[in-house]
């Protein structure tokens, strides 16, 4: 095992602190219980978001912490849920008279966790709302989940519900909004390559030298199918085909595509993808109107992407063009 780490015990502890040293005008972090939270933070009348899960998928969580998008994140061990004490001292931090949204993604340990917190929350008089993600239509439930993983969406749920917080939006208004990018939202991911789990030393999984994994999970959980590798234009065909039938989207629908690299993908070849899923859009007659493309939901260092879809209206636009100012993502500012 080859990475940039001193002791295994301490890498989401000094991850957090190199954190802070980057970023201290945007972010304060809390490192018993591990979380980090918006500069400023709670703000007078404001809704708070608070997000978080298993760490190694940089940048999300703490990445996406600031103005525009969350209030807060906590940081579990690497692919390991936060527990609920961190959960409940980061809503408590962000929390004030406005409540606060839970954006969860679909994986048990963080349903449960999220849910014990939100009650220990309401019981010091703090109204939580919890919204989970579950958009991933690659399997229907995994080692992690009952039901469908919660990927993609969370990034765009974020973004969006975190945009309509920093205007002013009731509790209601923004924890509906995050259910609205979930409805309208579907992810498929592929691997490459397995990642490497510090405290394991050793792959998660093994794939052969012209093998890829299908349907692949952000743990490396297992996917729908392996298989031999195919040029890129026929692997995003691959992804996009269960991901357009599922909603399903329809001609003329207007559509944010976000093509996401897994920790390991160059940039060269993300865009490699994003031509094709360009030319895909338009052959189906869907409006392509937004992007995302980069690593944002990453599996340590695997190499591989996923491909999220989301049917827009106008206020989601206008709620994804609004200004964000986060460590991983910024943009009209």
């Amino acid at each position: 095992m080859k990475k940039l780490i001193n002791q295994v015990d301490d890498v989401v502890s000094e991850a957090l602190q190199g954190m802070l040293v980057a970023h201290p005008d945007l972010i304060e972090i809390n490192l018993e219980p591990k979380y980090v939270v918006r500069k400023g933070t709670p703000i007078q009348g404001k809704v708070a978001l608070v997000s978080g899960g298993g760490s190694g998928h940089e940048p999300m969580h703490g990445g996406f912490v600031g103005r525009g998008m969350l209030d807060g994140a906590c940081a579990g061990e690497v692919f390991t849920s936060p527990t609920p004490d961190q959960i409940y001292e980061c809503t408590k931090r962000v929390g004030g008279e406005a409540g606060v949204v839970h954006i969860v993604k679909n994986y048990t340990g963080d349903v449960l966790n999220f849910e014990m917190a939100a009650e220990l929350a309401q019981g010091e008089g703090i109204e939580v709302r919890s919204v989970v993600i579950d958009d991933d239509v690659a399997v229907q439930d995994s080692l992690y989940t009952a039901g469908r993983r919660g990927v993609g969406a969370t990034v765009l749920a974020e973004k969006i519900a975190g945009a309509r917080a920093e205007e002013g939006g009731s509790l209601s208004e923004v924890a509906d909004l995050v259910k609205k990018v979930n409805e309208g939202s579907r992810s498929m991911g592929m691997a490459l390559t397995s990642c490497t789990v510090p405290a394991n030393g050793k792959p998660t999984f093994e794939l052969a030298e012209d093998e890829m994994e299908i349907g692949i999970g952000i743990h490396g959980e297992p996917g729908r199918e392996r298989m031999k590798l195919e040029p890129a234009d026929r692997i995003v065909d691959r992804l996009l085909e269960p991901v357009l039938s599922d909603l399903p989207f329809r001609s003329g629908d207007r559509v944010l595509a976000f093509v996401n690299g897994m920790g390991g993908t160059p940039q060269i070849e993300l865009y490699i993808a994003m031509k094709r899923v360009g030319e895909a859009l338009s052959e189906g007659g869907y409006r392509l109107e937004r992007t995302l493309i980069g690593s944002y939901i990453t599996s340590l260092e695997m190499a591989g992407l996923s491909i999220t879809l989301l049917r827009l209206d106008d206020e989601m636009v206008r709620l994804w063009d609004a200004p964000v100012l986060t460590p991983g993502l910024r943009w009209g500012v």
